[in-house]
């Protein structure tokens, strides 16, 4: 088969996946019940609060509700900071060198959601500088298959291969997973359980799958934004990188701070099982 076409089959079946997706994140259809950022750092808060006064009601400061209730030193407070998470699936690709330039241009930081077959094997410098600058890498399966459909053993084997490939990379392990599809139930959140991986939706894309427009992938991130929200893209798309730049310049405009998805959480430590959507 010519390259061209294996490419042409390859980008079709992805915009296919990419419109599920959409339809399953956008509506709520996920199978397991979720938490918002902002619910998750309110209950850190409380628990820390509670522990202090000596309470008894609610999680142990430093358990789910994480870290003690406490910011690290100079860490974003979400509190009073309009926090905003920018994130991209499927990568690294061969867009991705131009992203990082854009985001360290821009200072911004993000969670990358690293697809394994063809992507992280393929480029493994790339996964390596992604995972520089304050930038969080987690994990988005090998293959990209619905894990739902999958028995327990065969869920494992796509998530525990992405994080030892790129624990072998960087040395640091995924503690992130975005489902591919945003399909996941209670199946795959014991998997990720038992695996440390907590898992992370969305509520903001941009169709960029479907057109190269990079105006109108900048129009339709905007209309969706909204305070602890979470951005997702993919440098996949020859549309989406070019987007970007003006999509952080007008963010910035409305008020918004970027930060990466554990920092949206905080003080709250990401849960493995649990799933996160805004």
């Amino acid at each position: 088969m010519p390259r061209s076409t294996r490419t042409a089959r390859r980008g079709g079946l992805l915009a296919v996946t990419a419109v599920v997706a959409l339809a399953l994140g956008l509506s709520g259809c996920t199978r397991y019940p979720t938490q918002s950022p902002k619910d998750a750092r309110d209950a850190a808060y409380a628990a820390a609060a509670d522990d202090r006064s000596g309470g008894t009601g609610g999680a142990p400061a430093g358990s789910a509700g994480g870290r003690k209730g406490a910011l690290a030193p100079g860490a974003v407070d979400c509190r009073v900071a309009k926090c905003i998470a920018l994130t991209f699936d499927a990568g690294p690709s061969e867009n991705t060198p131009a992203l990082l330039k854009v985001l360290r241009e821009k200072k911004v930081k993000v969670t990358f959601f690293l697809l394994g077959h063809n992507h992280v094997d393929k480029y493994p410098d790339l996964v390596r500088q992604m995972g520089q600058n304050g930038n969080v890498l987690g994990n988005h399966s090998w293959t990209h298959p619905r894990l739902t459909d999958l028995d327990p053993a065969a869920i494992r084997s796509e998530l525990d291969r992405l994080d030892t490939a790129v624990e072998k990379l960087t040395g640091t392990r995924p503690t992130l997973m975005r489902p591919p599809q945003g399909r996941t139930d209670k199946k795959v959140a014991k998997v990720c359980k038992e695996l440390g991986l907590a898992q992370v939706l969305w509520n903001d894309t941009a169709s960029d799958y479907a057109t190269t427009d990079s105006a109108l992938i900048h129009r339709r991130i905007l209309k969706d934004a909204h305070r602890d929200g979470i951005i997702l893209l993919h440098d996949l798309y020859k549309g989406t990188v070019p987007a970007v730049p003006g999509i952080i310049d007008a963010l910035r405009a409305e008020g918004y701070t970027f930060v990466t998805v554990p920092e949206l959480l905080a003080p709250a430590a990401p849960e493995p099982g649990k799933v996160y959507r805004p």
